[in-house]
């Protein structure tokens, strides 16, 4: 069945990070501040100087900003009344904004009667653009503190010329989602999905309608998605899906292809980090479309280091001997945290620790830059979890301990960046997306402190950052009523003008280059740009963690049977000779 595709959308929700405030959610904090000020003056000049005459058009024009920024829905009557104008004067001169193309009207009702009124694209790039003037205007007239930052060297060399235009936000749909109930996503618990989660409402003015989405910790959503594959039709029309998750998901029917339902290049998959997009396949076919983007990288405090005279740690040799040097627990500082709980957190740990050793868990052919993932559909692979470089992952770990909180041994995704936050760690593996915990945090000790590094890595191993992160996909039971417009939601949510909403609101996650290489959004992390030299030297790489359909299986047993060996009840080379033999089973058995 063939699917008309002419919209867009995206959402989510967590438990973390609590975004700003929704009324900095245009596309600019900038922005918002410039409407107020000129909303403010406004009333001043009004007041203060005699006679004046109003401005009606800039009136509503602000409003409507202002409104678009707050998600609140606007009819054309409250425009009008914002107008500061008697009616028939201020009706004449709405005509006039929208002629002049500043407006989008939407159909809030099926007669057509009723309308909301929207910034138009032109509005939005337009207003954008005297925003930023005004700022200038601003420092040089009244001598505020320091020029605005300055842009560097940005994506494919076009960020750094003059005058490049920043990056718009989502405008609103021509025409509202016809969802019965709503749009339904069920999504991670994290960083990233809680800023969106705090989005919400400007997205349902955006797509048109009610938004509701369910966030469940990382086990707790691969059981939810699973469950829900199994009904006769699906409660969500969107699902996140963690990368390692894709094979799995695909053969056993959870998820369905996107080319069978739109017209991929609508998502200019150009524009997605390599790694990303690449991550999103099976067997040549997409299944998703990248949410979020988030390597794992080593944090480190770069001002304990330079007190140290320590180089950053760019080997596993050097976080030992740092770790070593920084540790102090009588003082409350530990070296390093990572995770180390049992399950499902240590299981990714050793994958990805294999892989800075230059050791995939499966005997995948090497190809320049890495690992061939291409043809994992294929099957028929062996594990390699015994082998001497998988030993010296385990030992690396082993001597991890020494230097780490005493509560290690259940330390997880979040627990491994507070203490790191707080002040009490020299270094901490972590995804790009935790780190909102400290660098929106101005009391962290961690707060403009913390240099990034892609995975330390061993003797026979190369710098990489393991890619994590979210794809969205469409279920393979969704009802068929229902995939045209959640097609548009999903193009719309993965937008560039979507995914630069969310950096702008506390995410660290980036998706597109394009979004890397917005001016606006490099001045909010290093981390943003960092993510475009790591893919362009392709140290982005996600083959630590193959999508296999079996891959979740072993990642429970490594968390498992290496827990044990933390713990001291098994030795390095007998837990991974159990890892590899019951391995050995888990890829001869049959996905069901």
């Amino acid at each position: 069945m063939k699917h008309s595709t002419a919209r867009n959308i995206q959402t989510g929700q967590s438990v973390a990070v609590q975004p700003r405030d929704a009324a900095v959610a245009l596309n600019d904090p900038d922005v918002d501040r410039v409407a107020d000020f000129l909303s403010d003056l406004l009333v001043e000049l009004d007041s203060g100087l005699e006679p004046s005459t109003p401005n009606p058009h800039l009136r509503m024009i602000l409003h409507l900003m202002r409104s678009h920024s707050e998600g609140r829905i606007v009819s054309p009557s409250s425009l009008v009344a914002s107008a500061g104008v008697p009616y028939a004067t201020a009706t004449r001169k709405l005509a006039e904004v929208e002629a002049a193309g500043l407006i989008d009207r939407r159909a809030r009702t099926r007669t057509g009667k009723s309308h909301s009124l929207h910034p138009s694209a032109n509005l939005l790039e337009g207003f954008s653009q005297l925003a930023d003037r005004i700022d200038r205007l601003a420092r040089q007239s009244f001598g505020l503190a320091g020029p605005a930052p300055e842009t560097t060297d940005y994506y494919f060399g076009g960020s750094y010329q003059p005058g490049r235009a920043a990056i718009a936000p989502p405008r609103a749909l021509p025409e509202p989602l016809k969802l019965s109930g709503g749009l339904r996503i069920l999504v991670h618990g994290d960083p990233t999905f809680m800023v969106m989660e705090g989005l919400k409402r400007q997205f349902e003015q955006i797509v048109g309608t009610t938004i509701h989405q369910r966030a469940f910790s990382i086990d707790r959503l691969r059981e939810e998605a699973l469950r829900n594959a199994e009904r006769p039709k699906s409660r969500y029309d969107l699902i996140a899906v963690d990368l390692p998750w894709v094979g799995e998901f695909v053969e056993k029917g959870v998820i369905r292809p996107l080319d069978g339902v739109m017209d991929v290049a609508r998502l200019d998959p150009a524009d997605f980090h390599t790694a990303g997009w690449r991550a999103a396949h099976w067997d040549g076919r997409p299944y998703g479309v990248p949410s979020q983007t988030t390597p794992e990288l080593m944090f480190y405090r770069k001002d304990w280091f330079a007190n140290e005279g320590l180089e950053p740690p760019t080997t596993t040799d050097a976080v030992i001997a740092a770790a070593r040097q920084l540790h102090n627990p009588q003082r409350g500082r530990y070296g390093v945290a990572w995770n180390a709980a049992r399950g499902t957190a240590l299981g990714h740990t050793f994958m990805m620790t294999c892989g800075a050793f230059g050791q995939p868990i499966i005997d995948m052919p090497r190809i320049a830059g890495g690992y061939d993932t291409d043809r994992l559909a294929q099957g028929g692979f062996t594990p390699t979890l015994n082998t001497d470089r998988a030993l010296e992952a385990a030992d690396y770990l082993m001597q991890l301990l020494d230097y780490s909180p005493p509560d290690i041994l259940s330390m997880s995704w979040y627990e491994r960046v507070r203490p790191y936050g707080a002040g009490h760690v020299a270094m901490a593996y972590g995804y790009t997306l935790l780190a909102p915990y400290f660098e929106l945090n101005e009391n962290s000790p961690a707060h403009g402190n913390t240099g990034y590094l892609p995975h330390p890595h061993g003797p026979k191993g190369n710098p990489i950052a393991p890619v994590g992160g979210y794809v969205l996909c469409v279920p393979a039971n969704l009802a068929e009523e229902r995939i045209d417009d959640t097609v548009e939601a999903l193009v719309t949510f993965t937008s560039p003008g979507a995914q630069k909403l969310y950096a702008q609101n506390g995410s660290r996650t980036e998706p597109r280059y394009s979004v890397g290489a917005d001016p606006e959004v490099r001045r909010l992390s290093p981390i943003f740009g960092l993510l475009d030299q790591m893919s362009w030297r392709d140290e982005l790489q996600f083959w630590p963690r193959p999508p296999i359909p079996q891959v979740s299986d072993i990642i429970d047993l490594c968390g498992r049977e290496l827990h044990d060996m933390l713990r001291g009840i098994v030795t390095p080379r007998d837990a991974l000779d159990r890892v590899q033999s019951e391995a050995e089973k888990i890829l001869k058995s049959k996905v069901t």
